[in-house]
């Protein structure tokens, strides 16, 4: 059995964006590649015909993957959730309280973490370090360089 994820609306569209363009655009390419690699003439010898054929395999896989993927997402309700704690899908402006330097993240599931975008992975140490903490509280944050004192100063949803 494949193991439930959750996604943002925005998050599941995108998958299944992906997914339509594999399945309308990518696999009558790679038909197309396998004809034309065929028609050469003699298949044991032919090393595009092989190549066309990985590339089929590997499609036909990420396509699979996708599909399930798919199937068992689940969708974040956030409606139902609390605003005055650090959750999923909550956008939180932290301060350095040693550099006073702020920072604001969202936080969102794993599969669409970005950072350039200010998105962190629920699964990252500073999103778990947050998880569950309200505005104004201090939470020190075990960080690959070192231990890194936060202070929450406000806590939105997009």
């Amino acid at each position: 059995m494949a193991e439930v994820e959750y996604f943002t609306q925005a998050g599941l569209q995108k998958l299944k964006d992906e997914l339509e363009n594999l399945c309308v655009n990518e696999r009558p390419k790679i038909a197309a590649a396998i004809a034309e690699a065929r028609d050469k003439g003699d298949l044991s010898e032919n090393a595009e015909y092989d190549a066309a054929k990985e590339a089929q395999q590997l499609l036909e896989m990420k396509i699979v993957k996708l599909q399930l993927t798919i199937a068992n997402a689940r969708i974040i309700d956030e409606s139902k959730m609390d605003t005055s704690k650090v959750l999923i899908l909550s956008t939180v402006k932290i301060k350095n309280v040693k550099t006073k330097q702020m920072m604001s993240y969202t936080i969102v599931p794993e599969k669409e973490a970005n950072l350039k975008a200010g998105k962190i992975s629920i699964t990252s140490p500073i999103a778990k370090g947050l998880l569950g903490k309200s505005v104004g509280e201090q939470v020190e944050i075990q960080v690959p360089a070192g231990k890194l004192l936060f202070e929450i100063v406000e806590i939105t949803r997009e």
